[in-house]
C-alpha cells in the first residue's frame, strides 16, 4: 500500500488543468519523432509535450527536474489508476508504456510522492487500443492472469473470514496468527485492487496514509487498523469489532469488482514493476507491517504476483528481447533464494519477524529488490516491440 492516495479531481480543477497543460506544455524534442509523450516533472510542475495522442500503445519518457524524488501516473477521470512509475529520482529518466483507449485521462506527478499530485489533463482519440487485434499468445496471458486475479480474491475471503472471526471473538492471539495469511491474496495483486481507487484507502491504508483532516480514530479502517490494535494496543474493543465487519464488506466489494478490472498486456507488465516498487518502499524498509513485523510475507506474496505476470507475458517477451527473459528468470531465482534464507516452513509463509532482519541483511534484501526491478521495468516495452 503507497503511502498517501491520490484523491479525486474536481471538475473546476481539470478544468484548470486543461487550461494550464495547454499554456505550459515543453517541447517533446526527440520524443515527439518516435511517437513518445514528454513529461517533465518538477517541484511544482507537471508538464507534457502534447494534451492529445493516439489510443494504442502509448509510451511516456519521464524526466524529474525535480528536487524530489517523484511518481507518474496516468489516471481515468474518476481516479483509478491506468498505469504508474514510482521513485524517480532528482535528475532521472524514466520511460512507461501502457495500452491505453480513446478518452479524457490526467497525467499527474507525485513530487515527494505525497499528496494529490500536479495534474494534466490529457485526451486519448482514436480507434487505437479498441481495434487492435493482439496475438494469440496476449490473449492467453490476459485470459490467464485474469484468471489468477479472480481466483486469488475470491480465495482470500475465507482467510479474511478466519482473521475477522478471530477478532469478533475477541481472541487476540487467534486473530495475530490469522492476520498475514489473510493478505497474501491481496498482496499478489494489488496493482488490480488499487485500479478501483476507493477499495484500497478502505482496507490497506496506514495510518500516515490517511488524507489531509481525516481523523484517525473516526476514519482509518482496514488490515492495518486493526494490525495496531492487535500488536500495540493488545485488546479488541466493540469498534474493531465493527471494523471486522466493515472489512469483510470491503474485501467482498472487491471480489465483485476484478472481474471487470481493465487487464492488457502492457497493465500486466507495468503491475509486476508496481509490486516491486511496493516491496521496495514498504516491506524492505518494515514501514508497512510496522507493528506486527509480518513484512516478509508480503514481500514474498508481491514478488510472487510480479513473477506470475513475468510468467505468463514470457512467450511475447522471449521473441521479442530474449537477453531480457533470461535476465529476468535469473534475478527473481536470486531473490526467491534470498527470501528462503528467511522461511521458518518449507514451502510455507512463515517468515522470520522482520524487527529481528538487521541492517545488513535488509540492505541485502533491498539490493536484490533493485536488481530484479530496473530489468522488469523494461518488460512492458518487451511486450509492445
Amino acid at each position: 500500500m503507497r503511502a498517501v492516495r491520490l484523491s479525486a479531481v474536481t471538475a473546476a480543477a481539470t478544468a484548470a488543468a486543461l487550461t494550464a497543460v495547454t499554456g505550459c506544455a515543453e517541447k517533446g524534442g526527440d520524443d515527439a519523432k518516435d511517437g513518445a509523450v514528454s513529461v517533465v516533472a518538477k517541484d511544482d510542475s507537471c508538464t507534457v509535450s502534447t494534451t492529445e495522442f493516439p489510443a494504442g500503445h502509448m509510451r511516456l519518457n519521464i524526466e524529474n527536474r525535480g528536487s524530489k524524488v517523484t511518481e507518474v501516473y496516468v489516471l481515468y477521470p474518476d481516479d483509478r489508476i491506468v498505469t504508474e512509475r514510482e521513485n524517480i529520482g532528482p535528475g532521472t529518466r524514466a520511460s512507461l508504456t501502457a495500452e491505453i483507449k480513446a478518452g479524457d485521462y490526467a497525467i499527474a506527478c507525485k513530487p515527494g510522492m505525497t499528496g494529490a499530485g500536479i495534474r494534466q489533463a490529457v485526451r486519448v482519440t482514436g480507434e487505437g487500443a479498441t481495434g487492435t487485434k493482439r496475438s494469440p499468445e496476449m490473449d492467453a496471458a490476459v485470459s490467464a492472469y485474469r484468471q489468477y486475479v479472480q481466483a486469488q480474491a475470491e480465495q482470500t475471503l475465507p482467510k479474511a473470514k478466519v482473521f475477522t472471526d478471530a477478532v469478533r471473538a475477541g481472541d487476540v492471539e487467534g486473530a495475530k496468527k490469522a492476520y498475514a495469511p489473510s493478505r497474501i491474496g491481496w498482496e499478489r495483486t494489488e496493482p488490480v485492487a488499487e485500479s478501483f481507487g476507493d477499495i484500497d484507502p478502505k482496507v490497506d491504508v496506514r495510518e500516515d496514509g490517511l488524507e489531509e483532516g481525516q481523523d484517525p480514530v473516526k476514519d482509518w479502517t482496514g488490515w492495518h487498523r486493526l494490525e495496531k490494535a492487535l500488536w500495540q494496543d493488545g485488546k479488541i474493543t466493540a469498534r474493531e469489532k465493527q471494523l471486522a465487519d466493515a472489512l469483510d464488506e470491503d474485501l467482498a466489494d472487491w471480489v465483485k469488482r476484478v472481474g471487470r478490472a481493465e487487464i492488457t498486456p502492457t497493465s500486466m507488465a507495468n503491475g509486476a514493476k508496481e509490486l516491486l516498487d511496493e516491496v521496495a518502499t514498504g516491506k524492505v524498509t518494515g514501514e508497512e507491517e510496522r507493528y506486527s513485523h509480518t513484512d516478509l510475507v508480503d514481500f514474498k506474496a508481491n514478488v510472487e504476483g510480479a513473477q506470475k505476470s513475468f510468467d505468463l507475458l514470457k512467450p511475447v517477451a522471449a521473441k521479442n528481447d530474449p537477453e531480457l527473459v533470461a535476465r529476468l528468470d535469473e534475478r527473481f531465482a536470486a531473490l526467491n533464494a534470498l527470501l528462503d534464507k528467511y522461511r521458518r516452513d518449507k514451502g510455507g509463509y512463515e517468515f522470520t519477524p522482520y524487527d529481528k532482519v538487521g541492517k545488513e541483511q535488509r540492505k541485502e534484501l533491498s539490493d536484490g529488490v533493485n536488481a530484479l526491478a530496473e530489468p522488469l521495468s523494461k518488460l512492458a516495452a518487451a511486450v509492445v516491440k
